[in-house]
């Protein structure tokens, strides 16, 4: 536990600061530790120390490892923040939270249905390709408010909006145009920041951050 309970609270005090700094309160900002590709037992110690909001890419890898956990720990939380394929949508459902990946009008249809079919919402960050990247998935800008209108014609809550910045460029650009973006939606959470930008994140308006290797160390 001591072990976990250092990077932990390292970063715990970042975003205090961080929060402070801006003007705002640290309990209003969520952390979500970045759990992907690490195995339970890496997980367990951070459960112990404290930490209760977790985010998984793959609803695969998420479905091998969180059943036990959440098991033991039936407090924790569990967000998707990876891509999200649409007949993937009742898994998803099914085991996670909160989802920051919808990212298109036929997930919108799969999600709902899958809701319906639940009889649980689930909320949803619609994620947008706030730099315009081919290669990354997310809205384009131009596309967005018709998505949220399709997400909130179908009975998605919406917990906000969620970005990654290109990667070698300045990111609070980007950070404040998600916030931009945000109020123009009628839209409160934004869900933006990473182990090496949280903190210019919070600064500019991030309701959660999304740390993985700040507090797992490298990849596994």
């Amino acid at each position: 536990m001591d072990n976990a309970a250092t990077p932990l609270e390292e970063v715990r005090t970042r975003i205090a600061k961080a929060a402070k700094i801006a003007g705002r309160k640290p309990a209003d900002v969520t952390l979500i530790a970045i759990s992907k590709t690490h195995p339970a037992e890496a997980i367990a110690p951070l459960i112990e120390a404290g930490q209760r909001v977790f985010g998984e890419n793959r609803v695969q890898e998420a479905q091998s490892k969180w059943p036990a956990l959440r098991a033991a720990h039936p407090e924790v939380e569990l967000h998707l923040v990876g891509q999200l394929q649409s007949n993937k949508a009742e898994d998803a459902v099914a085991l996670f939270d909160c989802i920051h990946s919808l990212d298109r009008t036929s997930l919108v249809g799969a999600l709902a249905k899958a809701m319906d079919k639940a009889g649980r919402r689930v909320p949803c960050f619609i994620q947008v390709n706030i730099g315009a990247e081919e290669q990354k998935g997310g809205c384009a800008i131009a596309e967005l408010p018709a998505l949220v209108a399709a997400a909130r014609e179908a009975g998605i809550p919406l917990a906000g909006l969620m970005c990654v910045p290109p990667l070698g460029i300045e990111p609070a650009p980007f950070f404040a145009l998600l916030d931009k973006l945000a109020g123009d939606n009628a839209l409160e959470g934004l869900s933006m920041g990473m182990s090496g930008d949280f903190e210019t994140a919070i600064m500019l308006g991030a309701t959660h951050v999304r740390v993985g290797s700040a507090l797992f160390g490298e990849r596994g």
